[in-house]
């Protein structure tokens, strides 16, 4: 994990200034894709995917390694050949993986965040899961197991598949010749994330399109259907943890509430949408219904709540930073405490960007806990070691935070019908 880590301390940067070259591109050719809060949340999403998968916490069914080591019929040397060997074998499972995610019910809870934005930029590229608590993933790569592919190679692999599907989200690309018949491009992903009913659940390749064009999902993007991006059952929020599990608690109180006890098993293994007759009849679910003629979530924010929620990115993605420079000397029981209070803080400022009133309860127990453990410590999970005067800093963005939460719940709430707010 603390190489995983070092690696996202250079990946991190690298996708933020991607992200803001596309806005500043967007804004100078007066074709802006971004908006601030949608975006703000993208990336808030990136941020909770990223601690969750940097601390391991996953329950792996199984690894790849003792796969590799009980299934092996032949053993690869290092060579071109074991690298391209292990490349298509994890794009084959990425693919199947994708597929199972938007064909049954339970996988697409781990997935729905990635789809959540109601845009579609770099920045949607970052809404990651943190749901995905089971890992099976090693069980998809069973070909490339019994290919005798070493798990270093696989290991090395990996991480650089996952971060080569960032550029692709992007609508400032249009189509690419030749290569369209070859990799997965920005208008197959245009595709893939819009729910008009010509594209849905269509383009499930991660790096190579052969797949799709040889399993029957491929679909090209057409002159006369403008993609339409984001979920048919909307997330309604900014909040990316939420929107993590919205899906599974639909399911959860679909299974508790359908008499049938067969359903209530099987609500979870059906296809993505399905839904208890009893329970569909007695308590409908609003969707979209016309994809090009619905409102999209936009909660009023006043110009000073934007600049705060981007302040709030800012500083919790340098306290991550920080986290991953830190790794070792923090320790495990450190990083979790560290990670809880990203996590808790991301909870906070999101709920405040959806206006809800009891996001100052989070703020304010958050930013009092902070002062309290660097009364208690003396320092910052070792801040001061490198800046003298970094826990007092940290004591002033905790200080900050309590009156953010306070200061746009009960006084600029008050205000927040007056034409000075803009949306």
């Amino acid at each position: 994990m603390e190489t995983y880590a070092t690696a996202l301390l250079y990946a991190i940067p690298f996708f933020v200034v991607l992200v803001l070259i596309e806005i500043l591109y967007g804004y100078f050719v007066k074709d802006q894709k971004h908006n601030v809060m949608d975006t703000v949340s993208s990336l808030s999403s990136g941020l909770t995917n990223i601690i969750k998968d940097s601390l391991g916490l996953v329950l792996v069914l199984v690894g790849y390694p003792f796969l590799v080591e009980n299934l092996a019929l032949i053993e690869l040397k290092s060579s071109w050949l074991v690298w391209l060997t292990a490349f298509i074998t994890i794009d084959f499972a990425g693919y199947w993986n994708h597929r199972l995610s938007h064909h049954v019910n339970i996988f697409w809870n781990q997935h729905v965040i990635h789809h959540s934005s109601e845009e579609f930029n770099l920045a949607c590229a970052l809404r990651q899961s943190i749901s995905n608590v089971i890992g099976y993933f090693a069980l998809l790569l069973i070909p490339a197991a019994v290919l005798g592919v070493p798990n270093e190679v696989i290991a090395i692999l990996a991480p650089i598949h996952l971060f080569a599907q960032f550029w692709y989200h992007t609508q400032h690309i249009g189509k690419m010749g030749w290569l369209e018949y070859i990799i997965v491009t920005p208008s197959q992903h245009r595709v893939h994330h819009a729910i008009n009913p010509e594209y849905i659940d269509k383009n499930l390749g991660q790096i190579l399109c052969v797949w799709d064009r040889m399993f029957g999902t491929f679909q090209k993007e057409l002159d006369n259907v403008p993609p339409q991006y984001g979920v048919l059952k909307p997330a309604a929020t900014w909040n990316p943890i939420l929107i993590n599990f919205q899906h599974v608690w639909r399911l959860i109180k679909d299974a508790w509430r359908t008499k049938s006890w067969w359903d209530k098993l099987r609500i979870w293994f059906m296809p993505t949408g399905w839904r208890p007759v009893d329970v569909a009849e007695k308590h409908p679910i609003s969707k979209i219904e016309n994809v090009y003629n619905f409102e999209k979530y936009k909660p009023s924010a006043s110009n000073a709540l934007k600049g705060y929620s981007i302040f709030q990115l800012l500083l919790n993605t340098g306290l991550m930073l920080f986290m991953f420079y830190n790794y070792t000397e923090i320790g495990f029981d450190g990083l979790l405490l560290f990670g809880a209070f990203v996590f808790v803080g991301i909870y906070g400022y999101t709920t405040l960007m959806d206006r809800k009133i009891y996001a100052v309860w989070i703020e304010l127990l958050r930013g009092i806990a902070g002062l309290v453990l660097i009364y208690m410590t003396g320092d910052w999970f070792g801040m001061n070691t490198y800046f003298a005067t970094g826990s007092y800093w940290v004591a002033l963005y905790f200080l900050t935070t309590i009156f953010g939460g306070i200061y746009f719940t009960f006084i600029e709430r008050g205000n927040s019908t007056r034409p000075n707010l803009v949306t």
